[in-house]
């Protein structure tokens, strides 16, 4: 299948929850086009030169879930991340907008039996600590612990070929083994 690519240097996977302010012609068609299929969010490459390529091989089918004029004017579109897909061959519209041929990724297999209670309990204090962006999860999948990693991935601050590497892989445990080391356990 064929959709609209949207590069940006932020990423954001199944179940998450991005608001995206809309300038350039060309996004603004890509909000029409969208309305069946969506559109795929992919990392920018900051190794890549070329203009057409420099983005990452993994991004994320999202559907639009709400739409609003902004104070300044701009559309402002709020997006939900539905499944993780492979980005293929790509192509450039003459107004810049890029398209390419994707592939559904499988979604990671729920994990029984982790402990991952200070993980939630630390994503529930960095969602009172930035309201805004707790704001976003009306109905947060506490419970799930491939939601809980997946917003992990998204927020902390790690080079793009690392997430690329972690969004990649079948499951959340190399993500969880990341996730040890950098996210401090309570004592």
């Amino acid at each position: 299948m064929e959709l609209p690519l949207f590069p940006l240097s932020a990423h954001l996977l199944p179940g998450g929850i991005m608001l995206l302010r809309i300038f350039e012609p060309r996004y603004q068609r890509l909000v029409t086009l969208a309305s069946e299929h969506g559109f795929v969010l992919c990392m920018l490459d900051p190794e890549q030169p070329d203009a057409l390529c420099n983005m990452l091989p993994i991004g994320t089918r999202v559907e639009i879930i709400d739409f609003d004029r902004l104070e300044d004017g701009l559309l402002g579109i709020t997006v939900r991340g539905m499944e993780r897909m492979k980005i293929g061959e790509l192509r450039q519209e003459a107004d810049g907008l890029r398209w390419g041929e994707v592939t559904s990724l499988p979604t990671w297999p729920s994990q029984e039996g982790i402990e991952d209670g200070w993980l939630v309990e630390k994503l529930r204090e960095v969602f009172r600590e930035y309201p805004e962006y707790g704001a976003l999860y009306q109905h947060p999948r506490w419970h799930d612990i491939n939601w809980v990693v997946q917003r992990w991935i998204e927020i902390l601050p790690m080079s793009p070929q690392q997430k690329q590497w972690l969004i990649g892989e079948p499951n959340c445990i190399a993500a969880l083994t990341l996730l040890e080391e950098l996210v401090a356990r309570p004592q």
